[in-house]
């Protein structure tokens, strides 16, 4: 069957399956930034590893960064399915050909911080991420099932570290409305660009990869944010957010979309100490990527030895038969 007769009947493409060029490419430009975007963003709450309040939540932010790493990896491994190697998706990266989400290039000012991300930035993931279970990409698709699963926890785990700070201290409540106010804005720019300045999106949809344009989940994200705000105790930070009852959805303000473009092309808070610190990690598991080569290369040459034996005895035992 062919390419657009799979895609029209809402059925999955999968690597053995011939398919236009942009498409393939723009598989790899999604997934890659997506991979990246998953590895730069153990940075922020990294950093807060060493100074958490408890045992208890070292051990939760310790177990949910190793989740990004893994994310990182099942998704290099679907863009690794489309010819592409993950060495060469990094050093993409590495010299600021591919990108990665605009949201890791804030500062976490404070430990409150650590629960936003996970309310805001992983419910933002989960709008956005839930629909690519659908993905026409199969690898992709089947990739996210999992990835889905966990941010979900993350986004349960945040909100629940917030709603213990505002039942705490006045101090502890006030850090809380401050990383609400400093990460809103950014987390709904997660979404992209608006619609009618989004050059991908339309091609993204026709081909199924995308299921909803960045203003669509952009909404989806505000309706559903709104009463878990009411819940916890804290204002968002938009003095045109209110229920508008003949859309049955709520209105809100405009994103800084300037401010998008800026972030993206790197001129934002922790755009340099982010890549930093990536090139630092990559230049200093050099020795590990060559022992595991080594290893590869050991353990490929003892098959080839085995089995070169196996067919030596094969033939000796034709021979005395």
């Amino acid at each position: 069957m062919t390419f657009d007769a799979l895609i029209a009947r809402g059925q999955r493409i999968e690597p053995r399956d011939d398919m236009p060029e942009g498409y393939r490419k723009t598989l790899v430009r999604q997934i890659a930034q997506h991979a990246h975007s998953e590895i730069i963003g153990m940075q922020p709450e990294g950093e807060w590893i060493t100074r958490a309040p408890s045992l208890r939540r070292k051990a939760i932010l310790f177990a949910k960064v190793q989740d990004e790493a893994g994310h990182g990896l099942y998704l290099y491994s679907a863009a690794e399915t489309l010819g592409v190697d993950r060495a060469e998706l990094t050093e993409l990266l590495l010299q600021g050909r591919q990108k990665y989400s605009s949201i890791f290039n804030y500062p976490t000012l404070s430990f409150a911080d650590v629960g936003v991300i996970g309310w805001f930035v992983d419910g933002a993931a989960i709008c956005n991420q839930v629909p690519l279970c659908r993905s026409s990409y199969g690898p992709y698709a089947r990739a996210m099932v999992r990835i889905c699963k966990e941010e979900s926890f993350h986004q349960r785990q945040g909100y629940e570290l917030l709603l213990r700070m505002m039942s705490g201290t006045e101090a502890q409540r006030a850090d809380v409305q401050d990383a609400v106010d400093r990460w809103w804005w950014p987390s709904l720019m997660m979404f992209g660009p608006p619609d009618d300045d989004s050059p991908n999106t339309a091609q993204s949809m026709a081909w199924g990869i995308k299921r909803h344009s960045n203003d669509e989940l952009r909404q989806r994200f505000v309706d559903m944010t709104v009463p878990q705000a009411e819940k916890l105790g804290v204002t968002l930070p938009d003095p045109e957010l209110r229920w508008n009852e003949e859309r049955g959805h709520h209105d809100f303000g405009r994103p800084d979309f300037d401010e998008l473009k800026r972030v993206i092309s790197g001129d934002g808070p922790c755009n340099e100490q982010r890549m930093a610190r990536r090139r630092q990690a990559h230049e200093d598991g050099a020795w590990v990527r060559a022992a595991a080569a080594a290893h590869a290369a050991k353990h490929r040459a003892q098959q080839g030895r085995s089995q070169q034996h196996r067919w030596q005895q094969d033939g000796s035992q034709e021979e005395q038969g």
